[in-house]
């Protein structure tokens, strides 16, 4: 009896440990983060009971802002945010929800736009602190812009209407637009009807028809099969790491056999020779016409170092820094050198079919615009942001973002090399028949992705560009999934593309 009780006393004696243990991590070294934890009840009063900053839009245009839904003293939330343009924005600007975690740019410059500590500016204000301030967030989308791209993906053809558009500053990295289909109104998100926010909450997160989310900004999270589009990436592959493949020629043929894979062949825009329509001869020919054999064959000379390396230096295979919390941005992905070797996984095939955009290579609208924009920017792929400036509630600048290099992807000499390839894919290659107005002087390469093996079931038709082609001011991606197999990409995101490109330099 007595050695029970003894184990039962050390027993307790551990029990009581713990919690003292516990306790000490608790009020000590966990009581700073739980203090400003936005899911601390206090924390939520203080910040429904107070303003909040407001977002703009790059032409001023509100985008967000709290009201006073209760008298000072009530005992409920006092205040409220809104969202005047409703869905437009809402994956960008995201929400300030009272019971769930924050999202886009409300979450991730909540720093600002909160309450805070002001810095003194006097020597009275060193001893007499200032109160709390907010302040406001200007970001770098154009509102026409932005509803435009929606409407362009709301109007397409056929049933299946989800898609992205991104556009970017190629010289600055600033996002003029990033719109997606399917996307969502926030305000239920704001509610401080918990039943009707829970409610708003599931709904968003449920995927539609196409297998999306509107939560979450197609643009940033749902990579694609690039399709042709990537044949920009192996084009610089060959400009900026072995010159010496600019001047092969590739003899014009329907199809290129496939090693180790038992006979396979890739043909021209078909499954098989008979379907297929020869091609060939050097880049300058078959980026225009979009080869697909040819750029198989060019992969396989380039390897596996030079080919994964380029996606690499675009930024393949890392998230971007784009300025939203994490997760809402994806990596996109680019087989590895010793996936694309022999005896990898893909291996040799990979090599071939990652040349042309298929089977391993998987990209996000971003991603291929940030492409599109280091050849505009000569190399040089810049930080994409939606900042533009932070100001204080006397309307005095706080801070500024300033354009920082993300990579440089290619030599200037190498992006210069590839202009007038993509500007003669507008002019004489598979886009030629998009009637790009000649004063827009267009840089585009189109993308018709098959998707299903070995049966296709659908294609993901993209195009990438930039214009002006001589000084670039805006690039562009546009992907449009699980369209018809008989669309392409220069017919069904073409006409967005030349909608998009008038609207911003029109």
């Amino acid at each position: 009896m007595g050695r029970r009780i003894r184990l039962l006393g050390i027993v307790l004696i551990l029990c009581f440990g713990l919690v003292i243990v516990q306790l000490t991590n608790i009020q000590f070294r966990r009581a700073p983060a739980l203090a400003r934890s936005a899911t601390n009840p206090v924390n939520n009063v203080r910040n429904f009971n107070n303003d909040r900053g407001d977002i703009f839009a790059a032409n001023g245009q509100l985008l967000a802002d709290s009201v006073r839904i209760a008298p000072p003293g009530a005992k409920t939330y006092q205040f409220q945010r809104q969202y005047p343009m409703g869905a437009v924005f809402s994956q960008l600007v995201g929400t300030y929800s009272p019971i769930y975690h924050n999202t886009g740019v409300e979450a991730y410059y909540s720093s600002y736009l909160g309450q805070h500590k002001q810095s003194p500016q006097t020597l009275s204000q060193l001893f007499s602190p200032p109160p709390p301030t907010v302040d406001n967030i200007t970001l770098t989308v154009n509102p026409t812009l932005q509803a435009d791209a929606i409407a362009a993906l709301n109007n397409l053809p056929g049933p299946n209407k989800d898609g992205a558009v991104v556009m970017l500053d190629p010289k600055s990295g600033a996002v003029l637009a990033l719109a997606s289909n399917v996307t969502y109104d926030p305000n239920p998100l704001v509610s401080t009807n918990f039943s009707a926010e829970t409610a708003a909450w599931n709904l968003y997160h449920v995927k539609d028809g196409e297998g999306f989310a509107p939560i979450y900004p197609f643009g940033t999270y749902d990579p694609e099969l690039p399709g042709s589009a990537a044949k920009v990436i192996t084009t610089a592959a060959v400009y900026n790491l072995d010159p010496t493949l600019a001047s092969y020629s590739y003899p014009v043929q329907a199809c290129e056999p496939v090693p180790e894979t038992g006979g396979l062949t890739i043909c021209n825009d078909a499954d098989t020779a008979a379907a297929a329509g020869a091609c060939g001869g050097t880049m300058v020919q078959m980026l225009p016409e979009s080869c697909d054999p040819g750029y198989a064959h060019l992969g396989s000379l380039l390897g596996p170092n030079n080919l994964s390396q380029q996606a690499a230096l675009f930024g393949f295979n890392t998230v971007p820094p784009l300025d939203l919390p994490t997760g809402y941005v994806q990596p996109s992905t680019y087989p590895t050198a010793q996936e694309l070797s022999q005896g990898g996984n893909p291996g040799v095939p990979g090599l071939y079919y990652s040349a042309f955009g298929q089977q391993d290579v998987s990209a996000t609208a971003l991603q291929m615009a940030l492409v599109a924009a280091a050849v505009a920017n000569g190399g040089a792929e810049m930080v994409p942001h939606l900042l533009e400036k932070v100001t204080d509630a006397q309307g005095r600048v706080v801070d500024t973002y300033k354009p920082q290099l993300w990579h440089q992807s290619m030599s200037a000499s190498a992006a210069a090399q590839i202009i007038p390839l993509m500007q003669a894919v507008a002019t004489s290659g598979t886009a030629a028949g998009d009637n790009f107005p000649a004063s827009l002087n267009v840089a585009v390469k189109t993308g018709t992705a098959q998707v299903g093996y070995p049966v296709v079931t659908s294609n993901a038709d993209w195009m990438i560009g930039f214009a002006p082609a001589n000084d670039p001011k805006v690039a562009i991606a546009v992907v449009v999934p699980f369209q018809a197999s008989g669309n392409y990409g220069a017919t069904i995101a073409g006409p967005i593309v030349r909608t998009m490109l008038e609207d911003a330099l029109g």
